[in-house]
């Protein structure tokens, strides 16, 4: 099955194509499209998921920080 990914980079709407074995997620196959260094951040996503009790903390974390880098929008879209 293809899968697309439709996002806003800074305003700007995109689509690409999306496989799962090149990338762990979508959010690192749209970071990767735009250029966006993920090192720092998911160095700090592993640190919470591993010290975090609250349910949902990883997405929110994702979520917001997603906000920050510029993307909004973001959706999957199966073919």
């Amino acid at each position: 099955m293809a899968l697309k990914i439709s996002y806003s980079y800074k305003g700007q709407p995109r689509l690409i194509q999306y496989a799962n074995d090149k990338y762990h997620d979508i959010y690192e196959a749209i970071a990767a499209e735009e250029g966006v260094d993920l090192r720092a951040y998911l160095a700090m996503e592993r640190q919470l998921a591993a010290l975090s009790k609250k349910v949902g903390a990883v997405k929110d974390f994702r979520d917001n920080k997603f906000l920050e880098f510029g993307f909004n929008d973001i959706k999957v879209i199966k073919e």
